[in-house]
């Protein structure tokens, strides 16, 4: 357990000046970060047998929180992989009941694109909410899209890292494919923003504004006030984003929330849970469906063992929280 809690220190204090070059992350010689304020970790995680839909929902709840910190960071045994299993599993899926909005015949934009970075937005045949939440790129709009796409060149491979659900705003973050494989998966995702229950979890937004040059992202909520996450640091371990809340957000929301998919420990995104409780000397390890909520200064949501399933899909930590 001591090994655990340092590991997740260490990560959490990853300066914020941690700098973005040729997918390299240049750290600071900080031992020290800024006391973290402890917000409200709620638990609304439910039972599940379909492989395909999140049944892991955790609120994250402080009126003060107006700054922390995302990290995708890879597994533990990430060494220990050869190869990824990342192929969809509907076997005890039903969806027929799922709402849909037709859009027409699926397709591809390039928002915006040089040698080294592309971002990329995908036109889906239909989506569960209407397509009615522009983004900006510079000064260029597109309207209709269901997902955008963050891709970097990084040592002659080109690698996604970020994609982001205009329509519902969903986030998936992850780190650069560690050296010896191809490509790692996707898992978790993340919610920046006042969190409502509209058919699931969301947080609505009016627009994305997307700044490539900085890869930063501002998009102000549809219920008040605004977001803006930047990505601080990037490499074949981790992915750090900085996020910013400003404005008249609503007081009696989650400002954040992470989804992901819990069947057995063998079959899951993520199967387990650390917090770090401020009235405790010691972080609270339990697996993801036994964890009552609480208080928390810092928050990971992971595995210990692989995964039928997105077998390297990254472990997500949240902290840093601020004024």
């Amino acid at each position: 357990m001591r090994k655990l809690a340092v590991a997740f220190a260490l990560l959490l204090a990853v300066p914020a000046a941690a700098q973005l070059n040729k997918g390299q992350t240049t750290m600071g010689a900080h031992n020290a970060r800024a006391p973290s304020l402890p917000v409200k970790v709620e638990n609304k995680t439910l039972p599940e047998v379909c492989a395909e839909r999140d049944n892991i929902d955790i609120r994250f709840t402080n009126p003060e929180v107006r700054s922390f910190r995302i990290q995708a960071v890879h597994p533990a045994y990430i060494g220990m992989l050869r190869e990824d299993l990342a192929l969809p599993d509907f076997a005890e899926c039903d969806m027929s009941k799922d709402p849909v909005f037709n859009a027409g015949k699926p397709r591809q934009i390039t928002l915006y694109e040089t040698p080294e970075l592309s971002i990329v937005g995908q036109v889906y045949a239909s989506f569960w909410r209407p397509a009615s939440v522009p983004v900006k790129v510079g000064e260029k709009t597109f309207e209709g899209l269901h997902l955008v796409q963050v891709y970097k060149r990084v040592d002659q491979r080109v690698e996604e890292m970020l994609v982001v659900y205009p329509q519902d705003g969903y986030w998936r973050a992850r780190p650069l494919a560690p050296a010896h494989m191809s490509v790692a998966s996707y898992g978790s995702s993340f919610m920046v923003g006042p969190v409502v229950d509209e058919g699931r979890p969301i947080v609505a937004l009016k627009e994305i504004r997307i700044a490539p040059e900085t890869l930063t992202f501002t998009f102000p909520f549809r219920d008040g006030g605004q977001g803006e996450l930047k990505m601080a640091a990037l490499d074949r371990d981790h992915q750090v984003l900085d996020i910013k809340l400003s404005g008249d957000l609503p007081k009696d929301k989650p400002f954040a929330a992470l989804r992901s998919m819990y069947i057995t420990e063998i079959n899951n995104d993520a199967a387990r849970i650390a917090a770090r409780d401020p009235a405790s000397p010691r972080w609270l390890e339990l697996n993801v469906l036994d964890y009552k909520g609480g208080q928390a200064t810092d928050f990971w949501l992971g595995r210990h063992t692989p995964s039928r399933h997105n077998m390297a899909s990254p472990d997500m930590l949240l902290g840093n929280f601020g004024k």
